[in-house]
């Protein structure tokens, strides 16, 4: 197929991740992939977009969104924007025609995500929301254990996504803290990573209860004015059912000293379990009940070829892949969809269901730990 041109709006640390996922999928995945021009970026102010364009190797720069989706050059548009901005151009790039990854959350609101979902089922373009981690060749290793059968079945599973950039009660004030501009906290910004794996785990959730909490309450003002109000969550923690049967726990705090990136799983089944921690992303631990008692033990798997597509970056085992690499697979996915005129994974209406039960967290927290049925 001819190439795709890519728009990209927003260049922080995801934006530079996309641009360098666009520019290495098809030199790492293989030629079969559509081969892409990289045409427009925008950012504010000009002068920064300009900058940008130039480091990560787009055509042109903008400083207005708009010029990016209605461009007749762009056929795929990047958002790696702040949250509160993700609904409106999403829903302008869908209705333009354009092919729309997205990073998470979908939306500040619930239903403002479900109007993204409708508006890309109207369009019928490929959408992706950028759930990186479940690309991990790691985590597919663990799918493929659980659905051939190998831990038994499924009885339990428990997560945890932790970090600590709100763990300063000192750390000023910023719009990261309103409902408004973030919508929720932990859950929008970590909490919704931990969902996408656990349903991959362990199939749709059916049920939870939850709580949360905000740790500190204010923050000082930036000018130095007073102390600003923090309006969502710190910390939130929910007992899960699954459509399955099978039962499990998710916390996630963004208030935890010491932890960078915690975003670790265990699976637990009637012949073993499964565990995995992100922050030794190319081991698996995997215990099974069998053999002489005396033997059995965790056995470490190191991620390498025998687990794709692994090998597609380097022929070792052992050799370990990064942050930057899952993002490679995620557009390489994408750019695969575009060209098989089949939806990606997760597509903007497979992301609503992460987002209902992050917001299914909050709603039963509100209600004092009422049963939410999703």
């Amino acid at each position: 197929m001819a190439e795709l041109g890519i728009g990209l709006i927003g260049t922080g640390f995801m934006g530079k991740t996309h641009a360098l996922a666009f520019r290495m999928a098809r030199a790492v995945m293989g030629g079969d992939l559509p081969e892409v021009r990289l045409e427009l970026l925008c950012d504010a102010p000009r002068a920064k977009a300009d900058s940008m364009a130039a480091q990560f190797g787009f055509a042109r720069a903008t400083d207005d969104w708009r010029a990016v989706v209605h461009d007749p050059r762009v056929d795929v548009v990047s958002i790696t924007t702040p949250n509160g901005l993700h609904h409106q151009m999403a829903c302008a790039a869908l209705k333009a025609g354009k092919h729309v990854w997205c990073e998470k959350p979908m939306a500040l609101t619930l239903a403002e995500a479900e109007e993204m979902a409708e508006v890309a089922r109207a369009a019928g373009t490929v959408t992706m929301v950028g759930y990186n981690y479940i690309r991990n060749p790691a985590f597919r290793h663990a799918q493929k254990l659980i659905n051939e059968g190998r831990i038994g079945r499924v009885v339990h599973v428990r997560g945890w996504v932790d970090e600590d950039y709100q763990a300063d009660p000192d750390l000023p004030w910023t719009w990261r803290a309103r409902l408004a501009e973030a919508g929720l906290g932990t859950l929008g910004d970590l909490g919704c990573h931990l969902v996408s794996l656990m349903v991959g785990l362990c199939g749709p959730i059916q049920s939870l209860v939850a709580d949360m909490q905000i740790i500190h309450e204010t923050r000082p003002l930036p000018d130095g004015t007073g102390r600003g109000a923090v309006e969502n969550e710190d910390t939130a923690t929910a007992l899960l059912r699954f459509a399955s049967g099978a039962h499990g726990s998710l916390s996630t705090s963004r208030s935890a000293w010491g932890r960078k990136n915690r975003l670790d799983w265990e699976v637990h089944g009637t012949k073993g379990m499964i565990c995995f921690a992100q922050e030794r992303m190319n081991e698996l631990k995997l215990y099974l009940n069998e053999g002489p008692k005396s033997e059995q033990g965790f056995r470490t798997i190191l991620t390498g070829p025998d687990h794709p597509p692994f090998g597609a970056f380097v022929p070792a085992p052992g050799h370990q892949l990064g942050f930057v690499d899952l993002k490679t697979i995620e557009a390489a996915e994408m750019l695969t969809a575009i060209r098989d005129s089949e939806q990606a994974y997760p597509s903007m209406q497979d992301a609503l269901g992460f987002e209902r039960v992050i917001h299914a967290v909050a709603d039963s927290a509100r209600r004092d730990g009422a049963r939410i049925t999703l």
